[in-house]
């Protein structure tokens, strides 16, 4: 009966990890879409925000590989016949850490971000990319990260 029970475990770890890992198509950043032009921004906000994208891009991208590689390790442990539960549970803790890592150092650089611009420019970009203001105790996220690989071109308006 346990072994059922585990082996029914391991089919729906299966079944779910690919969708788990997959990602929806990564849509621009926010600093690199027309929605730039509506904000305004002057030279020294075009200045700060280049430099602080810059400043992240290789840490996100070296966090961005770690969740991958976390999620590859899960997969492989999950592939072995039997299970080793323990070795399971130890991928398991490096892909939240993993998470956990790449989520707190984008959000710190959305908070770097945010800094620059000005309350107006700030409700400006949330309400272009449809996220008004948020009922008390909603999770969210401000603007998200740049995708690894992108650039921090950001165009004013001409």
């Amino acid at each position: 009966m346990r072994r059922i029970l585990v082996f029914a475990l391991l089919i729906v770890a299966l079944l779910i990890a690919p969708l788990a890992s997959a990602q929806a198509p990564r849509q621009r950043p926010w600093w690199e879409s027309p929605i730039v032009n509506k904000l305004d921004l002057s030279e020294a906000q075009t200045k700060q925000i280049t430099a602080t994208v810059s400043d992240y891009r290789e840490r996100l991208r070296e966090l961005r590989a770690a969740v991958n590689r976390a999620e590859v390790g899960l997969e492989s442990v999950l592939n072995e016949d039997p299970v080793d539960q323990k070795k399971a549970n130890d991928a398991i803790e490096q892909i939240s850490n993993a998470r956990t890592e790449l989520f707190r150092t984008t959000s710190q650089m959305d908070l770097k971000l945010r800094t620059v611009l000005t309350a107006q420019q700030w409700q400006e970009l949330r309400s272009e990319q449809g996220r008004g203001p948020r009922p008390a105790g909603r999770r969210g996220r401000g603007p998200k990260g740049p995708p690894s690989g992108s650039s921090p071109a950001i165009s004013k308006n001409p």
